[in-house]
């Protein structure tokens, strides 16, 4: 990642709500109302989190019918996987499987 990228993911990841967000939608695509129930948080808080995630660039959505999906976006998937489930971005790293649930 650029100096930006870095320092845009580096604040959207400084939450643990939005630490579990991208643990969840790392495993599957999920709605608002799926990740709301999941981490007993309420909708409105749920869609400021997503918000802060896809304009950092580390999610990414598409419409089903009404509802909008949610999902880790594909390069960050890649770059994950092909990094034994770590996400480096340069100035530190971070393990899926240690992020909070």
């Amino acid at each position: 990642m650029t100096g930006l990228d870095c320092i845009a993911a580096l604040k959207a990841l400084g939450e643990e709500t939005r630490l579990r967000i991208l643990r969840l939608l790392y495993q599957e695509e999920l709605s608002v109302n799926d990740i709301s129930e999941r981490l007993q948080a309420t909708q409105y808080n749920v869609s400021k989190h997503l918000r802060i995630l896809r304009e950092a660039g580390l999610l990414e959505s598409r419409k089903l019918g009404k509802q909008r999906l949610y999902g880790v976006a594909e390069s960050l998937k890649s770059r994950v996987a092909a990094n034994n489930n770590v996400l480096d971005l340069g100035c530190c790293t971070f393990r899926f499987e240690r992020l909070p649930r």
